[in-house]
């Protein structure tokens, strides 16, 4: 039985749960064939230093999540200033932890800082070491020391796996072998999300049955192209006045969107709502007649797929992996940052009459398949270095 060590904070912890699902979901999966241990390096802040958008100082060490065996490592950072150095500590505080492991190989999730300390713990061990890329970690890479660590983690891995070819592509374009990388397109789960009675479902939410409903769930972070959606809706407004936008979820530009709301006038038919339990998520979904995302950039949205699978159409930015698990035969497709365009899409979508069985067809892929087309690529990477 293979032994992989994963080497990610791309993962559920005690200060944000929602975090990572997908990441969870694929090695759930892969444990079922294979040890897996996660390794989650915590940077620990100086207390009068900790960022504002951190759920908490520390994490608790002892959270745990089903079916998957995680330890909690804190290494000592300072925001902004140590960032050059954080792959590095986070190699130094787990080498022990791995080498007790004693993996077959190593896989980084989210390429830096996490994945370049993947990279030096197999230099270190010997082990070979296969990198994920996820989304933001190769599309928008803040810093020219961030950028020098991911194009190493690029050139030096013995393998890359992206979440869409999109991704892929760029990562070529930053230094990652053709022959060495692939993209595995993320999963669902059809036992959970699949379509359900609209009404019935409202009923249970506590929602208006009659009202054509929009749902953005997800991160509230300005770069999901949450002000363009307030706009929209309100523009939308008066031309289909019973419509209600809600928009569920948490994240560091909640206050941004509450102000924009209110400046719009939009608190009428716009509700902003706390974050909802992943189990809850379907649910939201098969209330809705349409979920949008009109991100700036995406790697693989498990949103996406999630709505697909629940047979609701989706309108979404021409972005990252979205045209990739996407089309106007279930939805809308239109550029990111145009207001009119969105405003246009929401109620064209909401014009058309939509099969939930035709849509939820069209995306029938599951983690399991997901898992065993990483535990292929693992596999390989192990005999290759044999």
């Amino acid at each position: 039985m293979l032994r992989i060590a994963v080497v990610t904070r791309y993962f559920p912890s005690s200060g944000e749960p929602w975090q990572g699902r997908s990441a969870y979901k694929t090695l759930r999966e892969l444990a079922g064939t294979a040890k897996v241990h996660v390794f989650y390096p915590d940077p620990n802040y100086p207390s009068f230093l900790s960022p504002r958008s951190r759920i908490y100082d520390k994490l608790n060490p002892s959270y745990r999540i089903p079916g998957v065996d995680v330890s909690y490592v804190g290494y000592p950072a300072v925001p902004l200033i140590s960032r050059p150095l954080n792959g590095r500590m986070e190699a130094s505080v787990l080498l022990s932890h791995v080498r007790e492991f004693a993996p077959d190989v190593i896989l980084g999730v989210f390429l830096y800082p996490e994945g370049y300390a993947a990279l030096k713990l197999g230099k270190k061990l010997g082990v070979p070491v296969v990198e994920m890329g996820i989304g933001s970690d190769i599309h928008s890479i803040g810093d020219r020391w961030t950028a020098m660590h991911t194009r190493k983690v690029l050139r030096e891995a013995n393998y890359l796996v992206t979440v869409s070819e999109d991704l892929r592509q760029k990562a070529l374009g930053i230094g990652a072998s053709a022959q060495r990388s692939c993209a595995i397109v993320n999963g669902c789960d059809p036992a959970v999300f699949h379509p359900a009675d609209r009404v019935e479902v409202r009923h249970r939410l506590g929602l208006n049955v009659e009202s054509p409903m929009i749902l953005y769930i997800g991160r509230t972070d300005l770069r999901k192209g949450l002000l363009e959606l307030v706009e929209a809706a309100a523009r939308l407004h008066q031309r289909r006045p019973e419509a209600q936008v809600y928009m569920v979820g948490d994240g560091p530009d909640r206050t941004q969107v509450l102000n924009a709301i209110e400046a719009s006038g939009a608190g009428e038919y716009v509700h902003p709502l706390p974050a909802c339990a992943p189990d809850e998520t379907a649910l939201w979904m098969a209330a809705s007649d349409l979920v949008t995302l009109p991100s700036y950039m995406e790697g693989c949205p498990n949103v996406v797929l999630e709505a697909l699978s629940c047979g609701r159409p989706v309108v979404a930015t021409r972005v990252g992996g979205i045209p990739e698990i996407m089309s106007d035969d279930c939805g809308a497709l239109i550029a990111p940052h145009n207001v009119p365009a969105l405003e246009a899409a929401l109620d064209a979508v909401l014009a058309k009459q939509w099969d939930a069985e035709t849509i939820a067809a069209r995306w029938s892929r599951k983690w399991s398949t997901v898992a065993a087309e990483l535990n292929a690529v693992l596999q390989l990477v192990v005999r290759s270095s044999m």
